[in-house]
């Protein structure tokens, strides 16, 4: 039985690092290695602790608590992948996102002025600040006549940002 096991694990773990590019996973990997303080492969309420006294910041025990109870049990690489990957999974689809652009194209061309949405983001509903404004416009490439091609925008919001796209940058 214990083979068997060892199998399953193997192809749960290769199920979740399909699911990210390489250059996402390293990144992943860091993240990890700096929220394990002490460096035994797993996460636990002290190396939480000692994330949060690093960043100048307190926590709760209940909320470290809360934290550590959403895995399914020790906090080692993989799991943390996993979690990521739920966390992450709940991001609307691309065709949601999608049609929030279409609004603002009404006549389909795939494009919107990037100055127009920048109005209407920082000033109506729940406001941009012009740092998240500027993400945003960075993210996305624009034509001469500064048009967002928001379809590109939104494939990057959804995949994440391609090789190409950061050799750009």
């Amino acid at each position: 039985m214990p083979p068997k096991k060892g199998k399953k694990s193997k192809k749960q773990a290769s199920n979740v690092f399909s699911m990210f590019e390489p250059s996402q996973i390293q990144e992943f990997k860091e993240a990890f290695g700096m929220i394990d303080a002490n460096r035994d492969g797993f996460i636990d309420k002290n190396d939480l602790l000692a994330t949060y006294e690093s960043l100048g910041a307190s926590c709760l025990d209940s909320t470290m608590d809360a934290m550590l109870a959403e895995a399914p049990g020790p906090i080692n690489f993989t799991v943390f992948l996993n979690m990521l990957a739920d966390k992450l999974h709940g991001t609307d689809s691309e065709e949601v996102i999608g049609n929030a652009f279409k609004v603002f194209d009404p006549e389909s061309t795939g494009t919107i002025p990037a100055a127009y949405l920048g109005e209407v983001l920082t000033t109506k509903a729940d406001r941009f600040s012009q740092e998240e404004l500027d993400v945003l416009l960075n993210a996305s490439s624009k034509d001469d006549a500064g048009n967002l091609d928001y379809k590109a925008l939104v494939y990057t919001i959804t995949h994440g940002q391609t090789d190409e796209d950061a050799a750009e940058e």
